[in-house]
């Protein structure tokens, strides 16, 4: 006898898969078990037992229907027994049981109608089918690899401890509890109707089981190793969604397994319904072949299981009746419900979790098989999905990671001597960055997505924040603290899109950094539109492509103090508007392809700095109108292409700092000299082949560069400025230095490398304040100095 287990292998799928069998498929599959046992039981009876019994006949071969005639002698022979009894006597035919057997064989095979011989067989094959239909779409390859990927993924989202957390502490409470909690007084001294008892002591079941999970009084603690998978199956989730809802093959090889089985089963039903009455006990027999062997061509017979075989064919089509109608029950279901789209708003609801994306395609047809299985799958699965809870994971991971002493070991003092802490390329901010309170100054560099807490109130001695390609938000209390602790805000970003709203409320700033693109049209742009609220402004950085000056910044400038535009070579046009900026005391305009000095700018009485640097100015006659500019201490017009410096810079009596390097100059003019409050002066990288003598005139100069221009000699006077620290001279077509360099009892710092110098002289040691590593010489010449002097020995 052939076991039914033999046949498992046709049904057989991992025990996994079982989420995704509905009732229908579980209760069909039972089905096809017990019609497998109908056929097997019956193809064992074929086997084990005789299948036909026949009796030869002999009969008037005249007739007409020798079958019909034979079977109403058949009928003669019956004994009446109500005539008592009477003695039996056998037929003797003369015929061995070899021939007996093959008369059976014969007319098993000539007379026996081929339903009733190969029923148990049908019933086996088209189990056989049904069975290997309903589990089709498990074991095909397009399929099944979608399948066990998601089945392994849920399985893990199911028992991660990271579910149980973040249902507890993302969704916080309960919207319905947070309702009871509301209307609670009400409640208790308001009476219920019956109805509202009734409602309020029923809960729905898809909320029960969670509903025990986050009333824990605590939620599980995860350590690092939980947190690192947690993180891991974030983005697994987030891969397989991607793949997963481009395409519908799931849902396409489930609908045609399905319509496969209904017009089955019709087909079943239809042939088994017409053939069922051809099973008949009693079977008459006629070969003629035969009768030269057995001496008859006539044999009554019967079908030793036609009554059994009746029976079951009946038992199979109420099997197969049962298992078409859910079989169509399930076509309904396919049809007439959009499986292709799956929302989650009960999760949104009973979890709090607001942000859970609903799915579509072969993600949302698996979850509504799934829920067919058990709604708390999807429920938990559905965690995976939420950014929100992923920003928490995130967070809880990054707290574990960044301690506070950790950060401790980072915090530096920045440029404007501020204790700053900056962080770079995290995922989030950790919350432990607010349990710094002697933080003064926060750096963040490509970090998206953070959310300032209303803990940042803790640190109250921060002032400065800067944000280098970094998006952050603000919760409402931070917003109130920033807004009046906030002094320097600096934000660097790709598009304008990505400059943070909250910015333009921060009343108290003081200093503003902008560096990115504006668009071609920034005049109009929103972004600058807005600066006119920040009323305590005094200091605007702009670093962008910028066409005009925009009317916002003009709208603020009578607090503004410092204007610094750097463009990216985008030529600035219609400076008209600087003229209102009358409170700058400091203006640069760097890279903004500038041809002449702006007039607009000679408006400006306050000013005390101007810098013009890298723009394309050759000519800078109108440098005569900054005699206007009273305060005017800082004039950089380094990194341009001037080819001459006119005589009226000597009306500029006020300059202490004068940049022209990186020009073409090649004469340096002796009215330059007239400004005589110079400090510092820096003429290197030109074509200077000579420095006028007037240069003694210089009484104030600390400062004086030539570095890398065509000098040959210098001028005796230029060592009665007595108060120069640094003097570069390298990188000309020097050969000697004057012994009067000892005059120059101050200076800390000279530069000669790059000259033909082959001896430096003896009264350099008078220079007390110069050290060797203030010395920038050829080692060679070294060697010419005293070597009993220790003013050359190595500073260390």
């Amino acid at each position: 006898m052939i076991p039914v287990m033999e046949f498992r292998q046709f049904s057989e799928q991992q025990p996994a898969f079982r989420v995704l069998k509905p009732w229908w498929d579980v209760f069909t599959e039972y089905l096809s078990v017990i019609m497998l046992m109908i056929g097997v039981f019956g193809c064992t009876l074929q086997v084990m037992q005789d299948k036909i019994i026949c009796l030869p006949h002999k009969i008037s071969s005249g007739s007409e229907n020798i079958c019909e005639v034979n079977r109403s002698f058949f009928l003669q022979l019956q004994p009446n027994f109500s005539n008592g009894p009477r003695e039996m006597r056998g037929v003797k035919n003369d015929l061995d049981l070899q021939q007996y057997s093959f008369i059976n064989q014969m007319c098993y095979e000539k007379a026996l109608h081929w339903y009733a011989k190969y029923f148990p067989y049908l019933v086996l094959m088209h189990t056989l089918v049904f069975m290997v239909c309903s589990n089709f779409w498990f074991k095909f390859p397009g399929s099944s690899s979608k399948i066990e990927h998601f089945i392994s993924m849920l399985s893990k989202c199911f028992d991660s401890p990271w579910t149980t957390r973040a249902l507890s502490e993302v969704s916080g409470e309960n919207p319905e509890e947070k309702d009871q909690k509301k209307s609670g007084t009400s409640r208790s001294t308001t009476p219920l109707s019956p109805e509202e008892s009734s409602l309020e002591k029923t809960q729905s079941l898809k909320s029960i089981p969670e509903k025990i999970v986050v009333d824990k009084p605590s939620a599980s603690v995860l350590d690092k190793k939980e947190g690192e998978q947690a993180k891991a199956l974030f983005e697994k989730v987030k891969k397989f969604r991607l793949h997963v809802e481009e395409g519908d093959i799931l849902y396409l090889m489930y609908v045609r397994q399905t319509v496969f089985k209904v017009v089955k089963f019709l087909v079943i039903i239809a042939y088994n319904s017409f053939l069922v009455n051809k099973v008949h006990n009693k079977v008459c027999c006629e070969v003629k072949e035969i009768q030269d062997v057995t001496g008859y061509t006539v044999f009554e017979c019967n079908h030793t299981m036609a009554h059994l075989f009746s029976k079951l064919s009946y038992c199979y089509l109420f099997l197969v009746a049962i298992y078409g109608l859910t079989s169509l029950y399930t076509s309904y279901w396919l049809f007439y419900r959009s499986l292709k789209e799956y929302s989650f708003e009960y999760v949104r609801h009973e979890t709090g979790i607001s942000d859970i994306p609903d799915v579509k395609n072969d993600f949302a047809f698996m979850l509504h098989m799934i829920d067919q299985y058990d709604p708390l799958y999807s429920k938990r699965f559905a965690v995976f999905l939420s950014e929100v809870s992923e920003n928490k994971l995130k967070q809880l991971n990054l707290n574990h990671e960044w301690t506070p002493d950790k950060l401790r070991q980072r915090l530096q003092t920045n440029q404007n001597n501020r204790l700053e802490l900056q962080l770079f390329m995290l995922p989030g901010l950790p919350d432990t960055v607010f349990e710094l309170t002697e933080l003064q100054s926060l750096k963040l560099e490509i970090i998206n997505n953070v959310t300032i807490p209303a803990s940042v109130s803790q640190l109250e001695d921060l002032q400065e924040l800067s944000l280098y390609q970094s998006s952050l938000k603000l919760h409402t209390s931070a917003t109130s603290f920033l807004k009046e602790n906030l002094k320097v805000l600096r934000v660097k970003f790709d598009d304008n899109k990505e400059l943070p709203n909250w910015m333009y409320v921060l009343r108290n700033l003081e200093e503003l950094y902008l560096s990115g693109s504006l668009g071609p049209d920034a005049s109009k742009n929103i972004v600058l539109e807005s600066l006119r609220e920040l009323k305590c402004l005094k200091t605007l950085y702009l670093k962008s492509n910028l066409t005009k000056i925009p009317q916002s910044i003009v709208d603020v400038s009578s607090h503004l103090q410092r204007l610094y535009l750097h463009n990216d070579g985008t030529k600035l046009v219609m400076l008209n508007n600087l003229k209102k900026m009358t409170s700058l005391i400091e203006l640069e305009l760097v890279r903004c392809d500038l041809e002449r000095i702006p007039h607009a700018i000679f408006s400006l009485t306050s000013l005390q700095e101007v810098d013009l640097k890298e723009n394309n100015l050759r000519s800078i006659e109108e440098i005569v109108s900054f005699q206007h500019l009273r305060k005017l201490i800082c004039l950089k017009l380094w990194h341009n292409g001037i080819m001459y410096i006119p005589e009226h810079i000597k009306k500029l009596s006020s300059l202490e700092r004068l940049y022209f390097s990186h020009n073409k100059i090649e004469i340096l003019p002796s009215h330059l000299f007239l400004c005589n409050k110079l400090r510092y002066l820096d003429v290197s990288h030109n074509d200077i082949r000579f420095i006028p003598p007037e240069i003694g005139v210089l009484q104030s100069l600390q400062y004086f560069s030539v570095t890398c221009n065509k000098l040959e000699n210098l001028p005796d006077e230029l060592f009665f400025c007595k108060k120069l620290k640094t003097l570069k001279l390298g990188k000309n077509s020097l050969s000697i230095l004057s012994p009067k360099i000892s005059y120059l009892t101050l200076l800390t710092h000279l530069e000669l490398k790059g000259n033909h110098f082959e001896f430096l002289p003896q009264e350099l040691g008078g220079c007390c304040a110069l050290k060797r590593s203030g010395l920038i010489v050829e080692e060679t010449l070294f060697e010419t100095l005293p070597s009993d002097d220790g003013l050359w020995q190595n500073d260390g």
